[in-house]
């Protein structure tokens, strides 16, 4: 096992890693920029690296100071995170180069599922239903005259990145042209790269994913299923483990095919499967994330697995200890992203956190890094922390998560918790039907 990890990340993930590295009795490198001196990771940690200026180009990014900080403390391994380096395979190749372990895996993996292209050719080789679409896109035209092969709508999706950049849904012909120049322009401003390819846009759908842990030897474990539908510009704000209103038939089915996506890549580490869910019942590939989701604390209050914890035991060269049969999906929980931002116009917000109550109880957890006085910057993502609640039922966890979300204080910035009240009192969400348009839906009556 690793004595020591470097944390190549910030805010709420960072803290998560540092507690689970603690637990198991590692010791742990925090690196921070200078808006992040007083972070909550940078003050956790045994240990801190000042790696760059406040924008992640200078700091989060910077591989070289990132590796130059884990040598310095000789680091044995780097723990990515999400977002930031964690699906970048430049980083694992190098990682790997200056004999550190990246944990996750290897960039020859990240880097094929990565390309959304080259990971939808390889789940159609693996027997998995892929959404109907195209190989990549060399024009407007060529995206015009695909299009009405499929029939629209359609959506243009960028081959790299994630988080929603790069995609743009078209209706008709006539949009075709500007959405094409403006997902590329997006992904290569985001990703560096303006490669793009077509599907079909299912709707309605729901957002299924599948959690997997793989070791070396070749195991596959699936640790549950989560409903991730509730999204705004494709950025997730609830998400529940398992998916409610879903046929068993149809999970296993969806767990089968997850088994078949890792074999066929040889995968190891954590990794997400994702799924577009058709009110049939039939589902489609859509992408698989190399790494460790915003979302995996749902699945670990459903199954009672630490997924940091295995992230590390599996990228020390440890088998996975448990059978399939072992894991209990036992009760429910939900997860709502608390963000700096005003509930129903969306601003962005930042400031002073003046007042601070987190809520308690049992089966309650608030994931995060904000404290009391802490000084929210502008130039970071602006999830302040995630409120998890687990119950016996569904019904429980609904009214669980009311309650948290009421006892919840973050007086002096803006915050979205009257946003999650107003989603967890809507029908389609009480009974589970909500799909991807549920907010798209909710926020026209917010401009009316």
């Amino acid at each position: 096992m690793f004595s020591k990890i470097l944390i190549a990340n910030r805010g709420e993930i960072a803290v998560r890693i540092i507690r689970a590295c603690k637990e198991m009795g590692i010791t742990t490198v925090a690196v921070y920029s200078e808006a992040d001196a007083q972070a909550l990771h940078t003050n956790m940690a045994d240990e801190s690296y000042c790696i760059g200026a406040a924008a992640v180009r200078d700091s989060y990014l910077n591989m070289d100071a990132i590796l130059c900080a884990a040598k310095n403390s000789q680091a044995q391994a780097i723990h990515p995170g999400y977002g930031l380096l964690s699906e970048n395979p430049e980083f694992a190749q190098r990682c790997q180069e200056n004999g550190i372990v990246f944990i996750g895996p290897d960039a020859q993996t990240i880097s094929r599922m990565g390309d959304k292209d080259a990971a939808r050719r390889a789940m159609i080789d693996a027997g998995v239903p892929v959404v109907e679409g195209t190989d990549l896109l060399s024009s407007a035209e060529e995206a015009r005259i695909s299009a009405e092969k499929i029939g629209y709508p359609v959506l243009l999706k960028a081959r790299s990145g994630g988080g929603g950049r790069g995609i743009r849904p078209v209706y008709d012909a006539d949009g075709i042209q500007s959405a094409f120049e403006a997902a590329k322009a997006e992904a290569i401003s985001a990703f560096g790269d303006g490669e793009l390819y077509m599907e079909k846009f299912l709707k309605p759908a729901k957002h299924i994913e599948v959690q997997i842990l793989c070791d070396r030897e070749g195991n596959v474990a699936v640790l549950g299923d989560r409903d991730c539908s509730v999204q705004r510009r494709n950025q997730k704000l609830i998400e529940e483990a398992p998916a409610p209103t879903l046929e068993e038939s149809v999970r296993q089915e969806l767990y089968k095919a997850s088994v078949a996506a890792a074999k066929a890549v040889q995968y190891e580490g954590a990794g997400t499967i994702e799924y577009l869910l058709c009110p049939d019942g039939t589902f489609r590939f859509m992408e698989m994330n190399t790494r460790l989701q915003v979302e995996h604390s749902v699945t670990e209050m459903v199954c009672g697995i630490d997924i940091v914890k295995w992230q590390i035991r599996i990228a020390a060269g440890l088998p996975i200890s448990f059978s399939e049969s072992e894991i209990g999906r036992i009760g429910h929980a939900i997860e709502c992203r608390i963000c700096a931002e005003h509930p129903f116009t969306f601003m962005p917000g930042a400031g002073e956190i003046k007042i601070l109550h987190v809520p308690g109880g049992m089966g309650v957890r608030f994931d995060s890094a904000i404290y009391q006085n802490y000084i929210v910057p502008p130039c970071y993502d602006s999830m302040l922390g995630k409120l998890i609640v687990y119950s016996r039922t569904r019904e429980e966890a609904i009214r669980k998560m009311r309650s948290a979300l009421s006892e919840l204080v973050v007086d002096g910035i803006w915050q979205n918790s009257e946003l999650h009240m107003e989603i967890l009192s809507q029908d389609a969400f009480l009974d589970g039907t909500y799909s991807t348009d549920f907010m798209n839906d909710l926020t026209k009556n917010f401009k009316s």
